[in-house]
């Protein structure tokens, strides 16, 4: 028998969520299962900080893990 993994997808998983990350001062905005507010953050804050060009998407998932026969 051996370890296997794939994505939760059961009823009682908890959501995916985005955020984004400013690659320039690390500053990250709040999670969210909708892409769109993540998305919205980086236009604010590219619009405060204009010479911040660069972000990183950091997506949380959740998986599960069981013994394979």
């Amino acid at each position: 028998m051996e370890w296997t993994i794939q994505p939760d997808r059961e009823p009682d998983a908890e959501p995916t969520t985005y955020a984004m990350q400013c690659a320039v001062c690390g500053e990250t905005s709040r999670p969210s299962i909708d892409f769109a507010e993540p998305q919205d953050w980086v236009f604010e804050h590219g619009g405060r900080n204009p010479s911040h060009h660069t972000y990183r998407e950091i997506i949380t998932r959740p998986w599960r893990a069981w013994w394979k026969p």
